[in-house]
């Protein structure tokens, strides 16, 4: 009976607004305080940032996200950003969240909707993460090449990247118990480049920096070109063992990602 009150339960919502989208924020909790001693991390609220294409009945109802986020809020509190039925793009999104906590410093999730969540201390493992690395991923590349289109891929065919040069866990099927899991290489080391399926930060970070994301890049790119500004400031990126499953593997070689493709080269010239 207890996980099935949790399961049916729904937070209070506030309606705000982006570019004249409505965005949707879903208070679960007022405000949480993680206080480690000696720590990087001190004093914040956590918010997960989520853009989605779907309604907010259905995301909450039908997602892998909005299904596993239901009962992992009894375990750390959080806000969920949540933007439903988008078009905009995630960047726009994503720096709104960043500005709104420039006086509301926040622990930032950024994460794709069709991850399922499996991990109960998800919030936590992050909160150890972010003492480590200024920014938190599932998986990424020790090493960054010419022209390289992805964390993964080190050439415009798509060739896999050695595994030595790889980190992170990530599963991926349609929930469980179908999926399999993708074992790039150990996770908690530092990277040069991070999967975008979910993004962790600290907002004052980003703002002691003057770092957001390009809004020249729609749903692609926007990943590998916040991982380029962050190591131009000599700042630090790292994956961490966090267990999910992803319900989608990218839309590589697409038109569109194509378009975004062209734009980073142009931006960075390599």
């Amino acid at each position: 009976m207890f996980l099935k009150r949790l399961s049916t339960r729904r937070p209070s919502l506030r309606v705000g607004k982006i570019q004249s989208r409505e965005a949707l924020l879903v208070n679960v909790s007022c405000r949480q305080r993680i206080r480690e001693k000696g720590a990087k991390t001190t004093v914040t609220k956590v918010k997960i940032v989520v853009a989605t294409r779907m309604s907010k009945d259905d995301f909450l109802n039908t997602s892998a996200l909005g299904r596993s986020l239901a009962p992992l809020r009894s375990v750390l509190p959080f806000e969920l950003c949540l933007f439903p039925e988008n078009t905009l793009g995630l960047p726009p999104i994503y720096n709104s969240v960043i500005a709104a906590a420039k006086e509301d410093p926040s622990i930032l999730i950024f994460l794709h909707d069709d991850v399922y969540i499996c991990d109960f201390l998800w919030l936590r493992s992050i909160v150890q993460g972010l003492q480590k690395f200024d920014l938190l991923g599932l998986a990424g590349n020790k090493r960054r090449l010419s022209r390289q289109p992805s964390w993964a891929f080190i050439d415009e065919d798509f060739t896999w990247d050695e595994g030595q040069n790889l980190s992170g866990i990530i599963g991926h099927g349609s929930g469980i118990p179908d999926y399999n899991i993708s074992a790039f290489g150990e996770p908690g080391q530092a990277v040069k480049l991070l999967d975008g399926v979910l993004l962790a930060c600290q907002s004052q970070i980003l703002h002691a920096h003057d770092i957001r994301f390009d809004e020249r890049f729609d749903f692609h790119f926007y990943d590998l070109d916040l991982c380029r500004q962050l190591e131009s400031k000599l700042l630090t990126m790292g994956t961490w063992p966090i267990s999910v499953i992803h319900e989608s593997g990218g839309a590589f070689g697409s038109p569109a990602w194509r378009d975004s493709y062209e734009k980073y080269l142009e931006k960075w010239g390599s």
